[in-house]
């Protein structure tokens, strides 16, 4: 059974921070006038609005636009939309190399989206040579943030030999801190990985497990 073999999903969603939730009752007006004067935060809001269709028509080279303003000021959650927003196409010609670009900017500031997002990228080979040694760097940085897809993709990695020795215990490790998070797929996956363990060997994956600590997201997530 091969079903362990397969890589999970990247998270390209959009990302909604804290900021963009307090902001979502803002009005227009005052926005924009934000937006227009150079507040980063507001200009991803707004993009946030545009992309949604939230008190203005959906309008994806708007929110691009305002995406890109804040990201060019080194917000990263805009970083990380604009990332995405290439990497699907919306409201802009689809550009994975340009996707990469943006996810890394993210992720240098500790965005843990994008983190995962870049290590998708490597581990499928999108928008840069495949280099499994960069995904797993990546999916380790944002497993150290919580991410259960992360965790999950991180624990395939280590049970594949992908970029790092093979390593059962270690990928029952961190199979099971995903499953923990509600990810079914890792739970089944860490079950038939467990099924080519020792005993003693599930013990010291389940104790790494227990004390496992993450730190706190930086998108506020």
């Amino acid at each position: 059974m091969r079903s362990w073999m397969l890589r999970g999903p990247a998270l390209l969603g959009l990302i909604f921070s804290v900021a963009a939730l307090a902001a979502e009752n803002d009005p227009i007006d005052k926005l924009r006038r934000a937006a227009e004067q150079g507040d980063a935060r507001a200009q991803f809001n707004l993009g946030l609005k545009y992309h949604d269709g939230h008190g203005v028509s959906q309008d994806f080279a708007e929110a691009f636009k305002w995406y890109r303003h804040a990201a060019e000021q080194g917000y990263p959650a805009a970083q990380f939309n604009l990332g995405s927003m290439y990497a699907k196409g919306q409201g802009v010609a689809q550009d994975l190399v340009k996707a990469v670009e943006w996810y890394r900017r993210a992720a240098e500031r500790g965005h843990a989206g994008a983190q995962l997002n870049l290590g998708v990228m490597f581990d499928m080979g999108e928008g840069v040579p495949q280099d499994f040694a960069e995904a797993l760097k990546w999916y380790r940085r944002a497993t150290e943030q919580g991410v259960a897809k992360a965790q999950f993709n991180l624990g395939l990695m280590y049970a594949k030999g992908q970029g790092v020795p093979q390593d059962y215990v270690a990928a029952h490790m961190f199979l099971n801190l995903a499953g923990a998070k509600g990810n079914e797929d890792a739970r089944k996956t860490r079950d038939l990985i467990a099924a080519k363990m020792t005993a003693a060997q599930i013990s010291e994956a389940q104790r790494r497990a227990r004390e496992w600590r993450t730190e706190p997201r930086s998108d506020g997530k």
